[in-house]
């Protein structure tokens, strides 16, 4: 089983349409935490992204992400269109030229992608940001023996990585100015970092 151009595509409708869907929850994590327009970001960098990829000739998977990639990096303010810019670029990099994407690939591109987030947000594990959502996830599409398995694999771990930020204490972006105010609340970069894993095994996971 691979992944195509046309499920990436949908993958990419379906992860608009769950920041779409989530954008108000999105808006009171990030008003709790840091400067509360991490949905509205999202949401209008997502429908950007869609009305680029309406328009455009895309060779393959890689293709479409990088133009993702552009979009959030051109209308997402914050933290948060470098760093989906990032994910996506990166990812889009490594899947460039494939026609249909294997899990080897998908796995190995998601690694990429989450060593540029790395590099750029200079987050670790347990920073309570979205790096809390995609090393789980990233890990479990590295450790799965089929893509379907490692999709939903992936989906579950990021909601567990999303889940456990809420005791954190945030070293890390906005929140860290808040210290111990910013336990007991749910880090909004990892929530939507779930969405987007969610919304990959609902597209791409037969």
């Amino acid at each position: 089983m691979a992944i195509t151009r046309d499920e990436t595509l949908d993958w990419m409708r379906r992860f608009a349409g769950e920041v779409a869907e989530h954008r108000q929850e999105l808006v009171a994590l990030d008003t709790a935490i840091g400067d509360g327009d991490h949905g509205t970001n999202m949401n209008r960098g997502m429908t950007k992204a869609l009305e680029k990829l309406e328009g455009a000739e895309l060779a393959d998977s890689g293709a479409a992400l990088k133009t993702v990639a552009m979009a959030l990096v051109s209308s997402v303010g914050g933290a948060a269109g470098p760093l989906y810019g990032t994910l996506f670029l990166q990812i889009g990099n490594a899947l460039a030229g494939h026609s249909e994407v294997d899990l080897a690939a998908f796995a190995g591109a998601w690694r990429k992608g989450l060593e540029g987030v790395q590099a750029r947000g200079k987050a670790q594990a347990g920073d309570k940001t979205m790096v809390d959502a995609l090393i789980p996830a990233v890990e479990a599409l590295e450790s799965a023996s089929d893509l379907n398995a490692g999709l939903r694999a992936a989906a579950q771990a990021a909601e567990e990585g999303m889940k456990a930020t809420t005791p954190l204490i945030a070293r890390k972006g906005r929140a860290s100015y808040l210290g111990e105010r910013s336990k007991d609340h749910q880090d909004p970069g990892a929530t939507s970092t779930y969405y987007l894993f969610k919304s990959a095994a609902e597209a791409l996971a037969g």
